[in-house]
């Protein structure tokens, strides 16, 4: 695993790691936290409703959930149906792509050679045992909130579980790299004063690169400030009581 590519083999994997596969034509990736025992703890909607916009993307951007293809895993059962906080094997998980890890406490200059956002964090990841406590708090007790592509995804629950960190604010776009690349992209081509600083296309090219990596940077949560270590134990307790649903909405990571 390296600069180019964060793939690894199963062999590698240990109990505690974030793990992530990418779906349809790398569009976007699923992630999720290595539970152990060829096991993965994700968040997830029901197949088909992933992405959670009600728009027609709902329609052409495939589920996270294991779908039912007529063949069930003997080990998992069908979870098609099934929404939140979830346990698949490995296999369901990865649903025939290949096996990525997340990487944590990168260098900015790494973090900055990653154009892909959604593949690593300038953060520290806790112990891997605080990781599964967390991560199987969750999973018992079906705790995360709702679905959003947007703002709570399956990224966000896999760098909570590691992290422990949530945002203050309740304006926010989420922690995921994958919605962070987006934006700081929507951003350096409509947003950026610098582009009528030069005509050329080479010169363009580069203000916008620059521009999507300040914003990229920026927004990651090992950078921000605005960023609290919540215990899981809180963070249910909060959702349980129905109080607002930004509480999961953090930063993003690249």
């Amino acid at each position: 695993m390296g600069v180019l590519s964060n793939k690894i083999e199963r062999e590698q994997l240990k109990p505690g790691d974030h793990i992530y596969s990418w779906r349809s034509a790398y569009i976007y990736a699923h992630h999720g936290i290595y539970a152990g025992d060829s096991m993965v703890i994700h968040f997830t909607r029901a197949a088909g409703q992933e992405v959670g916009t009600g728009t027609i993307l709902d329609q052409f951007i495939f589920s996270s959930s294991p779908s039912n293809t007529g063949t069930i895993c003997e080990r998992c059962g069908d979870q098609s149906r099934l929404h939140g906080v979830i346990i698949s094997c490995l296999d369901c998980f990865l649903s025939g792509g290949n096996l990525y890890e997340f990487r944590y406490s990168v260098t900015p200059a790494f973090f900055i050679s990653k154009a892909r956002g959604g593949t690593c964090t300038l953060a520290a990841s806790d112990p891997s045992d605080v990781v599964l406590h967390r991560a199987r708090y969750l999973l018992d007790n079906n705790g995360f909130g709702m679905y959003s592509i947007f703002k709570n995804n399956c990224e966000d629950f896999a760098i909570y579980s590691k992290t422990g960190l949530l945002v203050e604010t309740t304006f926010s776009v989420g922690r995921s790299g994958q919605i962070s690349s987006l934006t700081a992209a929507l951003t350096a081509v409509a947003s950026s004063p610098l582009r009528f600083l030069t005509t050329s296309p080479g010169g363009l090219i580069a203000v916008a690169g620059s521009m999507y990596c300040i914003g990229r940077i920026v927004s990651d949560i090992g950078i921000r400030r605005d960023v609290n270590k919540i215990p899981v134990e809180s963070l249910v307790a909060q959702l349980g009581r129905g109080e607002p649903e930004a509480v999961t909405a953090t930063v993003p990571a690249g």
